[in-house]
């Protein structure tokens, strides 16, 4: 597979930057490495005595980010003074494995669906062009949109795409899904969903039909809110005092549970200060050159103190002393990049 525009920019990639403050050769956890972009921006910031750590569910995206992060060590003529980058291939639940409490001088985390999965109609995603009932961010694990389409009764049904697409029609939507069995591919899907939920208004037709529900299958199948919630839970006995979290959600569902972390953090255990009194948003510019941005927002808060709430017990061996070479070529004064499959 060939890799995507370099010209893309992630949202908002300068405010996430700026709140999460890199101090040169800190460490630091990008924990949706993506294609790359902001972890490219704090390896340039982190410098030769730094370790970036990058996490992904999706191999394909840590092939892309890899070959790209060491690229532009070289390409910039920084490789004398690049970081250490370990690529995990792992879900950001699992970002306490194998590191140590209160080592960790930032963490940043953009949620949701990749331009790189949108984009790839053999992934599923989208229901503007047709692929396979599928969804996996990470294509190893069990559970597809084709099951969930196809073989959950039709109450389960409309609980998942109210609960998880905010959907007030799931019930009518379940319903026709069910009597329209078996559904086939995505087109097919969003077909169903777009006669059964037909606009009624002008604010329903600024969205597609199908978007809440897709958006519901996409969070059910890759289990996102659990895995949000693991985050923010392991995230302050991570961080040293003075580190930072920083959080970028594409809805309301999402928002609010990083919201409330921040919160109770701030209010009940003490060992946070929020940054943000709002989410920060995309200005106007850079919703009109990234649609996507419009919905984003940002969320930061900084580790004050040694958590006392939610111990882990850390992990004896540690698995980053085990990432292999990326590259077995690698030249001499190349970026330090290591990749490390882990299984979900």
């Amino acid at each position: 597979m060939g890799l995507p525009p370099a010209d893309h920019v992630p949202v908002l990639l300068k405010e996430a930057i700026d709140f999460l403050n890199v101090r040169r050769g800190g460490t630091y956890i990008d924990a949706t490495v993506g294609l790359g972009g902001h972890s490219y921006e704090i390896a340039k910031r982190l410098g030769a005595p730094g370790h970036l750590i990058g996490l992904d569910k999706d191999p394909a995206a840590l092939r892309i980010a890899g070959v790209r992060l060491q690229a532009s060590g070289v390409r910039e003529n920084l490789e004398a003074d690049w970081p250490e980058i370990t690529l995990l291939h792992r879900s950001f639940a699992e970002i306490a494995k194998g590191v140590e409490p209160g080592t960790i001088d930032g963490i940043l985390a953009d949620i949701g669906v990749s331009s790189l999965q949108l984009d790839d109609a053999a992934r599923g995603f989208s229901f503007q062009a047709e692929g396979p009932l599928d969804m996996r961010m990470d294509p190893h694990s069990e559970r597809t949109a084709e099951q969930v389409v196809n073989h959950l009764d039709e109450r389960q049904l409309a609980d998942v795409i109210y609960e998880f697409g905010e959907e007030r029609r799931s019930r009518r939507i379940a319903r026709a899904i069910c009597r329209s069995r078996p559904i086939r591919n995505t087109a097919h899907l969003a077909e169903v969903i777009s006669a059964a939920a037909r606009p009624m208004n002008q604010a329903e037709r600024r969205i597609h039909p199908a978007t809440r529900t897709f958006q519901a299958l996409r969070i059910f199948v890759n289990r996102e809110l659990d895995d949000l919630r693991a985050l923010l839970a392991a995230a302050p006995q991570l961080l040293k005092p003075g580190g930072r979290i920083v959080v970028i959600s594409f809805h309301s569902l999402e928002d609010r549970i990083v919201k409330d972390a921040f919160r109770e953090g701030s209010n009940q255990d003490e060992y946070y200060r929020i940054l943000t009194k709002k989410p920060v948003t995309a200005s106007e510019e850079e919703s009109d050159r990234n649609p996507r941005a419009r919905s984003a927002k940002l969320r930061a808060a900084e580790k004050v103190q040694a958590s006392g709430a939610r111990r882990q017990e850390s992990t004896k061996s540690s698995i980053l002393s085990r990432a292999t070479e990326f590259s077995s070529g690698k030249p001499a004064g190349a970026p330090a990049l290591a990749v490390m499959a882990v299984p979900g």
